[in-house]
């Protein structure tokens, strides 16, 4: 009862000890508990963690032999830096009290930090697994990188040396328009700023007065595990997910990986890699359009040579038209040749026959007029009879000779649309080309111009203009004390019009003068 002297009454009689409320003894023991233990550290497994909805946070500390209750008040929850979750080890700081409603003592937490590095790692493996069984990180989640994007939305912080090597690396590869959404990238508010980063550039209209990025990286430099913390959390992990644009994280070096790595749709190892990924080389690009203008300027030329040469094979194949009228022509040659005799035959057996009938001169005559019309009539039949072949086949070679030509025209035509196509379709672009690379060397030789201007004032050369003079020894050293000045057997004073020799004097006392 020594402890509790001064909150205990004073009573007359003496020989009793007095009786307490319960509201007494309970503020005793208040008091003593807080005053002896006013900030503790405790480290232990939590458990039964509870969040009501009125924002305080309740939870168990607990090792293999004891429990105890732990609370973290509204205000003090939301700056917890890391989140109380069931079978975590951590290190609690805070003050003891106690709660008189249920006779029992608690540990106001103010602080909460995992029990070390394999705490950390254990919870982050759960984390993992949890996020892996429901599916963000499967792969046919992920989404192709575009080839060229317009514009790139950036996610990191906008003070630190990774925003300046992702604008350069993008400067040198390809120049494009970046949009920067800053964020705190280490802390309590780094995963809650990183989620609504990742929703804001999703939630931008297309047609918006702020264009919408095609390709979003969340970016970061090197640093601790618990640095690199707040990429591990589930609202980052869940806000990469669902993100529409196609997404490149760039947390921490080649061997740091978060869990924001297994959500984003491709990993860079730096953010100078992530840049890299995110857009090609322009001047690869160029030399690439120049190679397939040349191959197909080379291809139309050949298309163009087989089809030339496939309507030379298939004039070949047609024959000659003289071969197709040579047969009929010699066989109305033997039958000409036949002609003649037969005729002259038939004449003289006739005038036999009208010597021997004593036919009238009338009707002489009308035999003569007769003979001749015969003979006119088999003339015209057999010569019909040897042509109309002969015309059969003219038409159809004619026929052929002019459907050749026009398939000749008609391919010729096309070769030459599509050539002149592709000239418009490459003009512009080797356009663009010639007129970027002219303002790249521009833009060096203002550089190295600058540079040179910068060499010119800061160099010893112009202070030489200005009156000074630069002292060496024999072996070149710039001399700087009258010392090492003294010591020298030669010395050479250069000027800023030349060089002139000296040797150094001393007077009696040693002293250079």
């Amino acid at each position: 009862m020594d402890m509790f002297e001064d909150d205990i009454p004073d009573t007359p009689g003496g020989g009793n000890a007095p009786a307490l409320t319960v509201s007494e003894i309970s503020g005793a023991v208040k008091r003593v508990i807080e005053g002896e233990f006013g900030r503790v550290r405790v480290r232990g497994e939590i458990g039964r963690v509870s969040r009501p909805a009125s924002g305080h946070l309740y939870f168990d500390l607990k090792d293999d032999r004891a429990v105890i209750a732990a609370i973290s008040w509204k205000g003090q929850a939301a700056r917890l830096t890391q989140k109380p979750e069931e079978g975590m080890e951590v290190i609690a700081t805070g003050k003891l009290t106690t709660f008189p409603g249920q006779s029992k003592y608690q540990l106001i937490v103010e602080e909460l930090e995992p029990a070390g590095m394999g705490a950390l790692m254990a919870m982050l493996e759960k984390r993992r697994k949890a996020l892996a069984a429901e599916g963000l990180f499967d792969a046919d989640r992920k989404r192709p990188l575009p080839f060229l994007p317009r514009i790139i939305g950036v996610v990191t912080s906008p003070s630190g040396a990774v925003i300046r090597d992702i604008l350069h690396r993008l400067r040198d590869r390809f120049p494009t328009h970046v949009l920067i959404w800053p964020v705190a990238v280490q802390g309590a508010a780094s995963a809650a700023e990183v989620a609504a980063a990742i929703r804001g550039f999703n939630a931008l209209p297309a047609d918006g007065p702020i264009p919408r990025p095609d390709l979003l990286i969340v970016a970061r430099g090197g640093g601790s595990l618990e640095d690199l913390w707040g990429f591990n959390e589930e609202v980052v992990v869940r806000a990469a997910a669902d993100s529409a644009i196609p997404l490149i994280s760039a947390v921490g070096h080649e061997t740091d990986t978060t869990l924001i790595d297994f959500a984003a749709d491709r990993r860079a190892p730096t953010p100078t890699a992530a840049a890299e990924i995110a857009v090609p080389v322009r001047r690869e690009l160029g030399l690439q359009l120049q190679q397939a203008r040349l191959r197909m300027t080379q291809a139309m030329g050949q298309r163009h040579d087989r089809l030339a040469q496939r309507l030379v094979d298939l004039g070949r194949a047609l024959g000659r038209p003289q071969a197709l009228t040579e047969g009929a022509r010699q066989r109305l040659d033997f039958r000409a040749a036949a002609l003649e005799p037969a005729l002259k035959n038939s004449v003289h057996r006739r005038r036999d026959r009208l010597e021997g009938l004593r036919l009238t001169p009338a009707m002489l005559m009308r035999l003569t007029d007769r003979a001749k019309t015969s003979l006119g009539n088999l003339t015209r039949h057999l010569t019909m009879t040897a042509t109309a072949p002969n015309a059969r086949r003219r038409d159809r070679l004619t026929t052929l000779s002019d459907r050749l030509d026009n398939g000749r025209a008609r391919v010729l035509a096309d070769t030459r649309r599509k050539a002149a196509e592709g000239r418009d379709r490459l003009a512009p672009l080797a356009s663009r080309l010639d007129t970027a690379f002219t303002r790249d060397i521009a833009r060096r030789e203002e550089a190295v111009q600058r540079l040179d201007r910068m060499r010119l004032s800061l160099g010893y050369t112009q202070t030489l203009a200005r009156g000074f003079a630069v002292v060496r020894d024999d072996a070149g050293r710039v001399l700087t004390s009258a010392e090492t000045t003294a010591k020298a057997r030669k010395l050479m004073i250069e000027f800023a019009d030349g060089t002139v020799p000296a040797r150094p004097e001393t007077d009696p006392q040693g002293s250079l003068f």
